[in-house]
Parts: structure tokens; sequence; C-alpha cells
């Protein structure tokens, strides 16, 4: 059997834990024509393969890598506004997939320590700096965006470009624009994984390096609903809420996202929560 070195696990990962977003961002940058481009994709966010309305698009450059996550969400935009917004969230939202062990926002900006592996002890975990911008928000766009200069083994650039708009009945028109560069080191530890544990997943609209960042776009996207989900929920169960749905919402793609069985995740993620709130409160 092939072994995977420790890099090679943390630099698939990186994509996975940090909604990161790199380089040439195509920000939409008005209400209007973010508008214009949910009505040219309309057909695809209602006729498609993932069982909601959404659309991935991705892009694989010499030492980058970009995805474009288009959906509607069954939230106001009041309320999307108000969550992407709050640095807070964004740690809960982040601290969803497997391998981000920890987050901690402090005014604007949040550190987010990764593992190599899902069950990395947080003192062996890597922690990157997110500045964090709110950008533009009024009563029918919203634009936030966060960015770390360099990551572990290469890895550098790392954004993420949030935008939204009202749409009619209550719903929520978001694009996600991210990516992250990478240098030599990188590239042939995200290669090797991609030939020995990585070789059986596959991505959404192509495999490769491709096919792993829509695979971390769609955890990502999948995280914010159920962020946006468990808002109300009363807080003394929002967390366990929170951890089952994207649970259940990743096994819907079992050869994209699967990586270990729900007891084994919830467990994993109760004491990661548990961990964030202790350390929020000194």
């Amino acid at each position: 059997m092939k072994r995977i070195s420790p890099i090679a696990r943390w630099i698939t990962g990186v994509g996975t834990a940090c909604v990161l977003a790199l380089g040439s961002v195509a920000a939409y940058a008005d209400a209007g024509a973010l508008q214009g481009r949910y009505t040219e994709l309309k057909p695809q966010l209602q006729n498609n393969s993932y069982g909601r309305q959404l659309y991935i698009d991705s892009a694989e450059g010499s030492n980058t890598l970009r995805g474009d996550v288009y959906a509607v969400l069954d939230h106001p935009f009041e309320q999307v506004k108000d969550a992407l917004q709050d640095p807070n969230a964004w740690c809960d939202i982040m601290l969803l997939p497997f391998n981000t062990k920890g987050c901690r926002a402090s005014g604007n900006s949040l550190t987010v320590r990764i593992g190599r592996k899902w069950n990395s002890p947080i003192d062996q975990t890597y922690p990157i700096s997110f500045a964090f911008s709110p950008g533009a928000a009024s009563s029918d766009y919203l634009s936030t965006r966060l960015n770390a200069g360099q990551g572990p083994f290469g890895t550098r650039d790392y954004r993420v470009n949030v935008e939204a708009v009202p749409l009619e009945n209550g719903k929520t028109f978001m694009h996600m624009n991210y990516a992250y560069g990478y240098g030599g080191i990188g590239k042939f530890a995200m290669q090797a994984y991609l030939s020995t544990a990585g070789a059986n997943k596959a991505g959404f609209t192509s495999d490769g390096l491709r096919g792993a960042v829509e695979r971390n776009a769609m955890r990502y996207y999948l995280a914010i609903d159920s962020y946006l989900d468990t808002m109300d929920a009363p807080a003394a169960s929002r967390v366990d809420k929170r951890i089952n749905q994207w649970f259940s919402a990743t096994e819907r793609y079992p050869r994209q996202l699967h990586e270990m069985d729900r007891g084994t995740y919830v467990s994993m993620k109760r004491a990661d929560y548990e961990r964030q709130t202790t350390a929020s409160a000194q």
C-alpha cells in the first residue's frame, strides 16, 4: 500500500479547512450585475444533479486553483447579511469541515487552526491568520472578504469573496469566489494525495486538482447553509443540530465528500466546538 506523507495530507486539507480565494477575484461589485448573473444561471440552478439550487465552476492555473459557487439560499437576505458580516459566525462556519480544529475571532481577524489529519491534536495544528473585511452592505447587496498572505508548505494568497443579493419569496442568491496559490512542494503534495488516498475521490464537474477545489466548495456552501438553518434553533441544541445537519448534507454526495462515520464526526466536532467556546470565554 502506498503511504501518504504528512505534507500531502496537510496540503490537501488546507483548501478543505479554509474557505479560500485568491488572485484575480471576479467580484460583480454591485447588485445589478449579480442579479444579472442569477438570471443567466437560472436554468442551471434549477436543473442539475445536486438536488438543490447550486452551480459550481472551477479553474486551474499554473500555480493556482480557483472555484466559484453560486447558490440560492432558502434564507432571507437580511439574515444572510447579518451572519456573513460577523467574524464569529465565520468561525462557526469554518469549524464544520472535518480537519478544521479551531477558529478564534478577534476584532476583524480570524485565526483558523488546521490539522494535517482529522484527529490532529490542537497543539499539532497550523494557524492561518485571516484579515476580515465586511466590505459593502446595503439593502440589496452584500460583499465580504477574508484574506491571508501565507500558509504552510508554500501555500499563499488565501482569500475569500462572498457576495449576495435578495431574491423574491425570502430567498438569497449567493456567489462565493475562492482559490489559493501554491509552490512546488504544495503541487507535489496535492498530486501525491490524488494518486493515493484521493484516487477514488470524484469532483462534481471535474476530477484531479479541480475536483479537489469543487469538493471544498461544496463543503463550505453546505457549512454556510447549515449555519443559517440553525441560527434560530434553541441555544442548547444549536451546535448539535448544526453538526448533524452538515454531516447529513455531505452524505448526499458520498463519492465526493464522505470521510468518516457519523458517530466519529459528531464526537470530534462536539469536542472542537467545546474547545472553541472555552477559548472564547477566556
